[in-house]
């Protein structure tokens, strides 16, 4: 099976200043969605692909999955700040310009870990695109060393509210 060429290969990034991220879902073989994120603009490519965009400053969490003829081959979940025209970025495969990265987990043990982190921030009542982005980073370092992460909790929230009002 043959998937055509990315509408977003050859592309600089956009006009309007959003960052794009190319979604494809060919069941059992590739999985790219969103599991959280405020999307701008959603643009249906053909019944297999569909391209997202983002405000700068948005936060999205991007999952991949693959598999073959034998399993599961990659997994992988991107925690990303979308960025502004002027702001330095990390490139991500299909995410056009790129973003800055919070979180880079691979492997399914890990990522299942920061699904259940997502979760039990949605459980807490914030959703995760509203979340401290050092909350995300936090999770990345922590699974990273083979610990589990703190709970993001309204207190905390709270504080990171107070915080960028401040920094405002």
């Amino acid at each position: 099976m043959t998937v055509p060429p990315s509408p977003m290969r050859h592309h600089q990034p956009s006009d309007d200043g959003m960052t794009r991220v190319e979604l494809t879902w060919i069941e059992k073989r590739i999985e790219h969605w969103i599991r959280f994120g405020r999307v701008t603009v959603d643009e249906i490519v053909d019944r297999r692909r569909r391209i997202v965009r983002f405000r700068p400053g948005a936060i999205f969490a991007f999952v991949r999955w693959a598999a073959n003829d034998y399993g599961t081959i990659n997994s992988r979940i991107d925690i990303v700040r979308a960025v502004g025209k002027s702001e330095p970025f990390t490139t991500l495969p299909f995410v056009r310009p790129g973003g800055d990265i919070l979180l880079k987990v691979e492997g399914w043990p890990k990522v299942s870990q920061v699904l259940v982190a997502i979760d039990a921030t949605e459980a807490a009542g914030v959703d995760p695109c509203d979340a401290a982005p050092d909350h995300w980073r936090h999770v990345h370092n922590r699974i990273a060393a083979g610990q589990i992460p703190r709970p993001y909790t309204q207190e905390r929230h709270r504080a990171w509210l107070k915080r960028r009002e401040i920094e405002g």
